[in-house]
């Protein structure tokens, strides 16, 4: 098979991947709506980094027939269900998808459509926004993208994301696909939750005793669920990325709230709530703060 690599979803976290594998010399096809993939032929991709602008004319689709050795996902979970109907499930019959979501509950969707070929991730010191199509603003450094997969074994991964790692992202294949999944989402679904309900970025709700308190009992709450899961965590490591995060900083579902866009919430929070109903567990902070968030939006 070729070496091709598709992005499905051109928004911050897709168009900086997509062009930066365009940029490398890489093959990539942006699977996207209409109206992205028309702006797209007609003005290219185009990234603001701190390093400089990245310009790149990739492949455009608005469905992915033809097989590509990876395919990276790259919507937000409102808008999973609709973006897998433009993959056709023999075009990655025998790549390796790597969905990029946040939340618990996504991979179980994305096997149902494409098969069994795949390796959740994450993606960490990335920020960026969308400011308009085929256009993002990026305002960290190198990305790093965790992957794993219960599929698939490591070498299989490791080959079909070298165009990654190959075009200047660092790429870590890990072991267990709960802990990649876990690792992020109980840190960042009781911090999505209360940037919402405070309507604070991360410093001064950090600084707030009050706000403080509460997100530290659903941390402490997350990292229980997750160890019922079968993924030791220490709410201590959670706290200290948390800590080192830029006073300003807020997270993705937060900036979609303020827009009037649909958020991660229920895709992030709500998908650890699950979790602890399967474990019997209960977790009041946590459900108090997606209560509350839910009423702010």
């Amino acid at each position: 098979m070729s070496r091709s690599v598709a992005v499905l979803g051109v928004g911050a976290v897709g168009g900086a991947l997509a062009a930066r594998l365009a940029s490398a010399g890489v093959r990539v096809t942006c699977v996207c709506a209409p109206g992205t993939a028309a702006a797209i032929r007609e003005r290219g991709l185009e990234v603001e980094t701190p390093a400089g602008v990245l310009r790149a004319r990739p492949e455009v689709a608005e469905s992915l027939r033809e097989a590509v050795s990876l395919l990276v996902v790259a919507v937000k979970a409102p808008s999973l269900e609709e973006a897998l109907l433009r993959i056709e499930p023999q075009a990655v019959a025998d790549g390796v998808v790597v969905p990029l979501l946040n939340g618990l509950e996504h991979p179980a969707a994305i096997r149902a459509r494409v098969g069994p070929r795949v390796a959740p991730g994450t993606i960490a010191r990335f920020s960026g926004e969308l400011t308009g199509p085929g256009r993002v603003l990026e305002r960290s450094g190198v990305p790093l993208v965790t992957v794993a997969s219960s599929d698939l074994g490591r070498g299989a991964v490791e080959e079909a994301l070298r165009p990654l790692a190959d075009s200047g992202v660092e790429v870590v294949v890990a072991g267990d696909e709960r802990a990649v999944l876990w690792e992020k989402v109980a840190r960042l679904g009781p911090l999505a939750a209360a940037t919402v309900a405070s309507g604070l970025a991360v410093g001064p709700l950090r600084a707030d005793p009050g706000w403080r308190a509460r997100l530290a009992d659903a941390i402490d709450e997350a990292v229980a669920i997750a160890a019922a899961d079968g993924v030791t965590l220490h709410a201590a490591d959670e706290w200290a990325i948390i800590d080192a995060m830029p006073p300003d900083a807020t997270t993705s579902a937060a900036l979609d709230v303020a827009r009037g866009r649909p958020s991660e919430l229920d895709a992030i929070a709500g998908s650890v709530l699950r979790a602890a109903e399967r474990h019997g567990l209960r977790c009041p902070g946590l459900a108090a703060l997606l209560e509350r968030a839910e009423a702010r939006r």
